[in-house]
């Protein structure tokens, strides 16, 4: 799936967009496919560039922000962002909670018990 890039108070160069899609390529490398992907990058008036990114996977979507005063240090923040996600999300079924539900059921405690009771006494 292509990558969009959305730029404001900004040109998208293509050094830009080369940065990106290493960073993107290697997203993929943790065997979860993303769907789409769509990333705004401003410039804000305090000289902050301020990047927002959108990306769908199957079974939800992932979002992060990042701001910064460089461009580049604001994408490797995202991107690292995003990796922290995106191996919350590969791991999820390894979760421990999510593999309570396949524990299998314990065996019922089937000793009799005598209804004479003997007590010592003191």
């Amino acid at each position: 799936m292509t990558l969009e890039i959305t730029g404001k108070n900004i040109d998208i160069t293509p050094a830009i967009r080369e940065r990106f899609e290493f960073k993107f390529d290697k997203l993929e490398k943790l065997q979860v496919p993303l769907i789409k992907k769509h990333i705004m990058i401003s410039k804000e008036p305090s000289k902050l560039f301020k990047i927002e990114a959108s990306v769908s996977i199957a079974g939800g979507q992932l979002v992060a922000s990042a701001e910064h005063e460089d461009l580049f240090g604001a994408i490797t923040d995202l991107y690292q962002k995003l990796d922290r996600q995106l191996k919350k999300q590969a791991h999820k079924p390894n979760a421990r909670r999510a593999s309570h539900s396949e524990k299998p059921a314990e065996a019922e405690d089937t000793t009799e018990y005598d209804d004479e009771v003997e007590f010592d006494e003191a």
